[in-house]
């Protein structure tokens, strides 16, 4: 569904919330930057704190990439957790039987693919997907502890190619994570299966009533989703070079913060890659930041909820009075829609 851009036809007041919830992480990016870089001095304005900060926010990203994608379709898919910790723990567990890498990676990453498709059809069955998601959750973190046998799968240095080695000063999960963003943001914005996947989570009803077939786009949502959180757990095990059965749910919160600062709408329907991307990077600038500030490591919780919380009400403020000024105006920006 198409987005409105700041324009010279719409009212000043609707143009400037527009360039707030579009370019507002980015001003918000470069504030946090310009405190750091005088409160983290003079360790946080180097080159290896940035190439630290990618290579957190690059894993971190992977995962949130899914969730993004998940929520555009109009899910929150909150099994993400538990599919990373499968997959990584299958990936493990068939390189200890010595399969070839290759496949290890493509058993683990068809676990997440699974997953999703499974998540897809119990919730097209009527149940809530947040009930569905939160059961698939706990289902899948125990079977990882089964299949694990409750201790983490150590020495995974098969993996380390994509963990953490580095390709010209630059660490491999970056690598992966910006791929996997232009593939995920070309498909969502240039082609048609991507346009009717954001038009089903801006409504369904609506997509049904020109032909789109509805189920078949929510599916897809959830198996991007999963394959998403496959992918993560895979790198995580890579960089650590152990799969870790228990779920970390952590991961999820933080893939939220980052969407919710992106300005993606939790309905669904529309929403950027590049800025969830930059919303994860943020996140993992304020950590590293706090970090060499030497302020205790629980505050980056702390500051990660009020971002969650902050970024949920900014953009429900900014859709909200978008919409009534339109409303108000009673001009053609009222045709063009707010979503």
């Amino acid at each position: 569904m198409s987005q409105i851009s700041p324009n010279n036809a719409l009212p000043w007041k609707i143009r400037g919330l527009l360039l707030i919830r579009d370019q507002g992480l980015l001003a918000l990016f470069i504030a946090i930057v310009i405190v750091f870089a005088f409160w983290g001095a003079p360790y946080f304005l180097t080159l290896p704190t940035g190439i630290s900060i990618l290579n957190a926010a690059a894993i971190a990203s992977i995962f949130a990439a899914g969730v993004a994608v998940g929520i555009m379709t109009g899910v929150l898919d909150l099994s993400v957790p538990g599919t990373a910790a499968l997959a990584g723990v299958v990936t493990g567990r068939l390189l200890q039987e010595g399969l070839p890498v290759g496949l290890a990676i493509m058993c683990g990453l068809l676990m997440g693919l699974l997953v999703g498709v499974v998540n897809a059809v119990v919730v097209l069955r009527g149940f809530n997907p947040l009930i569905v998601t939160i059961a698939m959750l706990s289902v899948l973190s125990g079977a990882s502890l089964l299949i694990a046998g409750s201790y983490n799968i150590s020495g995974l240095t098969q993996l380390v190619f994509m963990g953490t080695r580095t390709y010209f000063g630059i660490p491999a999960p970056v690598y992966i994570a910006v791929v996997l963003f232009v593939i995920l943001t070309v498909f969502l914005k240039f082609t048609r299966g991507g346009t009717r996947l954001l038009a089903v989570g801006g409504s369904a009803e609506a997509a049904r009533r020109v032909g789109i077939a509805v189920n078949w786009y929510r599916i897809l949502g959830f198996a991007i989703s999963g394959l998403c959180a496959a992918l993560g757990g895979i790198v995580t095990a890579a960089y650590i070079t152990t799969a870790v059965p228990s779920a970390s749910v952590g991961t999820v919160f933080t893939a939220m913060t980052a969407v919710a600062l992106a300005g993606v709408p939790f309905v669904g329907g529309r929403g950027s890659l590049p800025r969830v991307g930059l919303g994860v990077i943020v996140v993992a600038t304020i950590s590293a930041g706090l970090l060499l500030a030497k302020v205790p490591a629980d505050w980056s919780s702390v500051v990660t909820g009020v971002l969650l919380v902050g970024g949920l009400g900014l953009n429900m403020w900014t859709t909200n009075t978008t919409s009534k000024l339109l409303l108000a105006s009673g001009d053609d920006g009222a045709k063009r829609g707010t979503r």
